[in-house]
This record gives structure tokens, sequence and C-alpha cells, in this order.
């Protein structure tokens, strides 16, 4: 072991440290390694601590203090990444927006958050500009407007602020994420620092090193990806970052540049293994691929590691913490229909509608404890208080909304959030059993099932089917055939062929649209 690799296993077996350290030390040992690679462009190490100490000085200069908050909205790019780690630096905390939100939706995100500065893009800008009037924080554009500079580099250069060093603590929070609104209005869901440290603690395990290589393609203020950023520049490795998703751009850029780890949601995982040409592409280079997010379907999966080098990984948790499993997939093979069990430290348990746990082999509510957790909702005490579960020994846990139900082994095979299942004539139907038996069908590409009004069941299931290409499914047809196959009181009452299924940019299917845009009448 090398003076540098010491250096960050000694910090790393720390009770607490913060990334920001840690970059500088690989800054310190390996000063031309790149951190960063974009469109060709690399960042080296030595750069990114240079920049970072300058965003830390710039907003102390202006006044911005540890503990304070600043909102990012933009697209991905180096300089997004640059100023979300000098903000930590100067102990700050981080509010990513998602730039696919609405302009109002933004603006009470910002106030929300109590954000001190606005760094924004172009295309952000422009969709804020009818809004501008309510909004009462300086905005600093991080793209170049002209080719040439940007007023980030001009707010940059602003006097010649020194930047003075942050004792951040385990509890102040490290970044405020706001739910993608699929279940209702966004909450800002607060991590704090220590939480952020254990993601990374657990980095090594995963083959995160000083010659990883990740490829990420999903946004920057989405937890999903934020796992795999910090645990790569953690532990000094390179971020290779794609601004948007595209199948075959993807897989020649993971052969160019011999990636070694990726995280990707199960939608592009999907779009991937249906690119003609996969095949060909050399992957070799892979050690591991994680995924998150949205269900994984077990056929997937298979699929992958058959056709894919190197290990996977599914995740199923939430931006909140608390609920956190792993699915080694390559060494639980006989396991894939699941989503694995509690990661070390961690605990899941199954609570019926009156807060009890379950019988063994009953499904229930999951929740779940682990080191790493929310300390709560933003401004929203009550939310938090819904959110949480306290075992009889007082220990706190997170609630999931989702259900599901422990095998024989304890691995917990996931249904459905609580609030998709269909209650048809007194019987719960789980929509993911109904369209596990859709996707068998050799037509269909993917597929969603929520429930519609019925004056007869009170709540009946509607199928929404995206087909394969080139395929022509008949839906009378294809309903017959599901119908066929599935029991008396699961039997689909409609079924649409669409286009797409509507979904966030981390690629979950959004339920709550296809239920308000479901035009049609059952009995």
């Amino acid at each position: 072991m090398n003076q540098h690799e010491l250096a960050i296993e000694e910090m790393l077996a720390k009770d607490f440290g913060t990334i920001p350290e840690l970059i500088r030390a690989h800054a310190r040992f390996r000063p031309e390694h790149p951190a960063f690679i974009q469109d060709g462009i690399s960042l080296s190490y030595r750069a990114l601590d240079q920049r970072m100490d300058q965003v830390a000085a710039a907003l102390q200069r202006d006044g911005v203090k540890a503990t304070e908050a600043i909102a990012i909205c933009a697209y991905t790019s180096i300089e997004y990444a640059v100023v979300f780690l000098g903000s930590l630096r100067a102990g700050v905390t981080v509010a990513p927006l998602a730039p696919s939100s609405s302009a109002e939706s933004l603006v009470a995100m910002m106030t929300d958050a109590g954000a001190k500065k606005l760094f924004l893009d172009q295309t952000v800008a422009e969709l804020l500009a009818p809004v501008g009037s309510q909004i009462n924080i300086p905005g600093i554009r991080i793209d170049a407007a002209d080719g040439n500079s940007s007023e980030l580099d001009a707010w940059l250069a602003e006097g010649s602020a020194a930047f003075s060093p942050v004792d951040i603590q385990p509890g102040w929070a490290f970044n405020t994420i706001y739910s993608s609104g699929t279940t209702g209005t966004p909450k800002g869901i607060m991590q704090p620092n220590f939480m952020r440290w254990g993601h990374v603690q657990r980095g090594a395990a995963h083959g995160y090193g000083l010659n990883a290589v990740t490829l990420l393609s999903t946004p920057l203020y989405s937890n999903t990806t934020l796992v795999s950023f910090f645990a790569t520049l953690a532990l000094g490795g390179t971020v290779l970052l794609m601004a948007k998703f595209e199948a075959n751009a993807y897989l020649a850029l993971a052969e160019k540049y011999q990636a070694t780890h990726t995280m990707l949601v199960p939608v592009q995982y999907q779009r991937l293994m249906a690119v003609a040409d996969f095949d060909s592409y050399d992957l070799s280079s892979f050690h591991m691929k994680f995924c998150t997010s949205a269900p994984f379907s077990a056929v997937l999966k298979a699929d992958i590691l058959k056709r894919w080098p190197g290990g996977l990984i599914e995740y199923y948790g939430m931006t909140e913490g608390g609920v956190s499993c792993i699915l080694v997939a390559h060494e639980h093979p006989d396991k894939l229909h699941t989503v694995g069990v509690a990661l070390p430290g961690g605990e899941i348990r199954l609570i019926d509608e009156q807060g009890k746990e379950v019988a063994a082999g009953e499904p229930g509510e999951i929740v779940g404890y682990s080191p790493s957790m929310m300390t709560g909702y933003h401004n929203q005490p009550a939310k938090t208080r819904e959110a949480e579960w306290y075992d009889p020994s007082g220990r706190r846990f997170i609630r999931s909304g989702d259900l599901g139900r422990f095998d024989s082994d304890g691995f917990l095979l996931l249904f459905d959030r609580k609030k998709d299942m269909v209650i048809s004539g007194g019987f719960n139907i789980y929509p993911s059993d109904l369209e596990a038996v859709l996707r068998q069908h050799p037509q269909v590409a993917d597929a969603a099932v929520v429930g519609v009004p019925s004056e007869r069941w009170g709540e009946t299931p509607v199928a929404f089917v995206v087909a394969k290409n080139d395929a022509t499914p008949v839906a009378e047809d294809l309903l017959a055939w599901a119908n066929e196959r599935l029991g008396k009181m699961q039997r689909l009452s409609a079924m649409e062929l669409v286009d797409v299924l509507p979904r966030s940019a981390i690629g979950k299917v959004l339920k709550r649209e296809l239920r308000d845009a479901y035009r049609g009448t059952v009995a």
C-alpha cells in the first residue's frame, strides 16, 4: 500500500470526516489525475481542489455562512459539480433542484430551502424568466453565455478573498434534496454530513478506488447519482459525466474510457440491453454496476448478468435513509425476484395499518432503520412525524410507504407503493404482479397498472402498455391474454396502448399522471 492509499484508508477509518478533505488529499498525492471528464474535457484533482477553494471563498466573501443554503438548478456539467463541492467545503448546505420542475415549484423550493444564492444555466434562466419578480436572491449563470466566459468565472474573480477553513460538524445539513413530487408536493429531505460520510465509507467494499472510472448519466440533483458520485471522488477515482442519456453514446463512452462502475435506473438498463449491437461493445473493464430508484425486473437482471461483464448490485432504499436493502445479484442469481437484505448495520421490519409488526411471511408496509437517516423534512415537522415509526424500544425507523414480504431466507420481495395498491371488491391487488405478467408477452416492452374508480368494485385495475419496436399488438387481444393468466380477482378491466410511460428524470413511472389522464369508463 502506497502513501496515498494509506492516508485515505486512515481518513476513512475515522468516525467522521468530510468529502472535501478527501479531495484535498487526492490533489496532494495525485494532482494531475482527472477528477471529471465530460465531452472530452477533463478537470484534474489539483484544479478541482483550487476551484473548490475559490467557490468557498466567494461564498464567504458574499456573507453566506456555514449551515446556510445555496440552490443549484442546472443540467449536469463539471461546473455544476465544482459549485456543489466548493459549497460543501464552506460548510454550506446545497439544495440541488430539478430543472424539469415548473417555475412556480422551483420558486417554492428555493424559498423553503432558504437559499442565499441560485446557480443556474441558460435553460433554467429562461424557465424562470416569467417569475423573476418572485426570486429575491442573486442568480449566477454557471454556463458560458458567450462561449468564452461565464457569470461564474466573473463571480469567482471578484476581489481576492481567501478561503477561511470551516470546522464542519457531523449533524450539519450536507444537502437538502427535494422529493420527486410523485406523491404530491416535493418535500426537502435534509441529509446530514454524517449520512454522506457513511455512504463513502462503504465505497471501498464495492471496488471504488484510485483506478475507478464511474460513468454517470442520471442527473446530479438525484440521490441516485450522488451516492456513486461522492463514493468515486472520496476514493480518488474519475467521474465520467453525461449531460443526457442516450444508449449508444453511453456504450461508446464506456468502451472508450474503460468504465469500471456505473449507476443506472431500470429503464436505462432496459434501453441499453435492447441496443441491437450491444454485444459488440467491449465492456470488459466493468467491475460493478448499480441500480436503484424503480422496480427492476428479474428477467432484466438475468439478461444483464448474462451479457454484461462485472457484478450487479441493486439498491432498494429511500433518499430519506432508513430503508436500505442490497441485492448482490451476481452472488444470488436465485433471488433476482427480490430486492435483497438489509445493508449491514440496518434493519427492515414490516408493519400493518395499526403500526404493529406483521406475522412471519405476511405482507406489510416496509419500515427501516440504518446508521444513515435524514434528520427530517425541512420546515415540515408534521410530515417528518408521519414518516417515522418507533419500535417498542423507542428506536426510530423511517416508513417507506411501500409494501413487501420476506421470503423464507429473509430476502425482501417488493410489491408496490401502499398508495398504488388497488383494493377491488375488498381484495388487495398488487399492480406489480399484473405488470410482471404483461411483460411476459413477446410484444410488450413495458407496462404499468393503476387503479381507477369503479361503481361495481370501488376500484379496478387498468393497464397501460408500451409495445416493443415493430410490434403491433391489439389491445383487446392482449387484455384477453393477460386475464387468462391472472387470478379471478386480479383481472384487468381495460387496457390502453401508449407510446411511452410518463417517468420522472430518474425513471420512476408517474402513476398519478396515468390515473389523472385516464378517460375511459369501467363497470
